[in-house]
């Protein structure tokens, strides 16, 4: 089932359902729970039939039991059997799963006695954090392909009470009395004046995204920081210099901006563990961080003293300013407010200048030619650190056509460069000493290196071909099995190994290591050792062209003759 020759349909119900059993009981052995919350997760992913099978026979509440043992291994488990039930659920059953587990305190327990765990975190663990938060998000998806409806009497009164809670006092209604076209002056006056492009709010709620998102961020904005949303509106709406802020217009472009950093509506990966602890530090953490971004909006806006004309460069820089300090993970809303406020426009602009004159710097000619004479000696180096990585080994799993499989082994390099050696190892055991593996491919029987959809793994698994992850990080080498072709496949456990196993593998066959990693290690070693060798010429301006030669002189009765002795 593993290598995928086997369907994981073949199961029959009763037998899932004792091993649900096992799942299910109080007092079992620690070792099997985590086996059977593994094949159920399998089972999950695999099958229609019988993930329903699960998801009705294993209580959300059971799996929280087994989140809160302090057993690493069973914590791994369960949370993948978890996120394997939610990525299998509707969309509706989702969100009310996910409501479930946040009135259960899942979030302040994950935040707390598992993001901050005395243990490392594990590559499984931080792969399933990173599924339940894109979940999480994407079940905002729905409302930021939800244009505003004009007809809705609900949408209406939320307009009506985002306007009211800027401009009306409580208890106070300044245009009652008045006669309905006054009225409806009044409040057209007052929706510009919030921010929005046309007297008709709806129109500017039409755009998808972010449709409904954005009125839901302005709302929760002006319900749950009232002072500030009310100075960010009066300040700006009172302005008569053309450097107001416009409130409406800001909040759609950043829950727009937003959205894109957090890649909402995006379909999970299967390989990455890109999750933000700050996401679990929070309720409502989404509507929270627009809370924070549209404060740093109206902060970046006054310190760029800008226009309306200068919207998309405000714009710009608080992209830059969210994602730089987003690219930090920040463990908290707090600290994500902190650094964010820290990051100025002032500071924004000097980062930009010295990378700018970095650039400059290494795009001169004479240090051009320099780089090129360095190239040769630090590739070696390259090669030599990709050999001893490969000299390390490395665990790479066995992966189906439908899934990720937990089943490992373990591969490396001999320590003269002149055999692979090769071996399946157990779950969790610790990575063999190289004589012990049983398999050897000498080096000088390999003959070439695929990657990609070139390899026969990947052409036999159509699903496997489909799945862009791991597609990606799929290399083959093939070598002479006696008369005929043979091939040792891998897939790699990330995008690094991948990238470092097929620059050594490429060294091995002698030849040019061409990724994506290999550059960007060139281009490190590169400018470090530019700016080493340029120690002694800080503050020299280096010229654009060498200066010219001198012409040679007209005798050279200068040249010392060393064969003279002098009395």
């Amino acid at each position: 089932m593993e290598h995928g020759v086997v369907s994981w349909e073949t199961l029959s119900t009763p037998f899932v359902k004792k091993v649900i059993r096992y799942v299910n009981m109080n007092l079992m052995d620690a070792s099997v729970q985590p086996l059977a919350l593994r094949l159920l997760e399998s089972v999950t992913l695999s099958s229609l039939t019988l993930g329903q099978v699960v998801k009705s026979e294993v209580p959300l509440d059971r799996l929280l039991v087994h989140l809160q043992v302090m057993n690493q291994q069973l914590q791994t488990k369960a949370m993948a059997l978890l996120t394997a039930l939610l990525q299998g659920a509707s969309p509706v059953d989702r969100k009310h799963m996910l409501d479930y587990l946040w009135q259960r305190n899942l979030r302040q327990f994950i935040y707390k006695s598992i993001i901050h765990s005395a243990a490392p975190l594990g590559d499984e663990m931080a792969h399933h954090l990173y599924v339940l938060q894109s979940l999480t998000l994407g079940l905002l998806e729905q409302r930021m392909r939800t244009p505003l409806d004009p007809y809705s009497q609900e949408q209406r009164e939320q307009l009506q009470a985002l306007r009211q809670a800027a401009f009306e006092l409580e208890g106070e209604s300044p245009s009652a009395g008045l006669s309905a076209d006054r009225r409806r002056s009044l409040c057209a006056r007052e929706f510009r004046k919030l921010g929005f492009t046309n007297s008709n709010p709806a129109q500017d709620l039409e755009r998808v995204p972010p449709g409904l998102l954005a009125l839901d961020n302005m709302l929760y904005f002006s319900k749950h920081a009232p002072s500030a949303y009310s100075r960010f509106v009066l300040e700006n709406s009172s302005r008569e210099d053309k450097h107001e802020c416009p409130f409406a217009r800001s909040s759609i472009q950043l829950t727009v901006l937003l959205c894109e950093l957090l890649r909402v509506g995006e379909p999970c990966s299967e390989t990455a563990q890109d999750f933000s602890p700050m996401f679990f530090s929070q309720d409502q953490s989404f509507h929270e961080l627009f809370c924070v971004s549209i404060q740093l909006l109206n902060k970046t806006w006054k310190e760029m003293r800008a226009t309306q004309e200068d919207f998309d460069k405000v714009m710009q820089v608080v992209r830059e300013q969210l994602a730089r300090t987003l690219a930090l993970k920040p463990s908290s809303l707090e600290l994500f407010r902190t650094k964010v406020n820290a990051l100025t426009y002032a500071e924004v602009l000097r980062l930009r200048q010295t990378e700018r004159l970095h650039q400059e710097v290494t795009l001169a000619p004479p240090i051009l030619e320099l780089r090129e004479k360095l190239k040769p000696e630090l590739m070696g180096l390259i090669r030599q650190q990709r050999l001893l990585r490969l000299c390390e080994g490395t665990l790479f799993r066995k992966i189906s056509s439908r899934r990720r499989q937990d089943k490992l082994w373990f591969c490396c390099l001999s320590p003269n460069h002149k055999v692979l050696q090769y071996g399946d190892v157990e779950d969790g055991a610790s990575p063999p000493a190289p004589e012990s593996l049983p398999e050897q491919l000498p080096v000088a029987d390999l003959r070439a290196l695929l990657t990609g959809k070139d390899c026969p793994h990947v052409r036999e698994k159509g699903s496997l071909k489909q799945n862009k992850d791991l597609c990606e990080l799929a290399f083959s080498v093939s070598y002479d099995h006696g008369e005929e072709e043979a091939y040792l496949n891998f897939i790699a456990p990330s995008k690094q190994e991948f990238h470092l196993w097929t620059d050594g593998l490429s060294t091995l066959l002698g030849s040019p290591m061409g990724s994506e990693q290999t550059r960007l290690d060139l281009e490190q070693l590169l400018t470090m050792e530019t700016k080493l060798r340029l120690l002694e010429l800080e503050n020299v301006p280096i010229p654009e062209q060498p200066p010219p030669i001198p012409p040679p002189p007209t005798n050279f009765n200068f040249c010392y003759d060393c064969s003279v002795t002098e009395p």
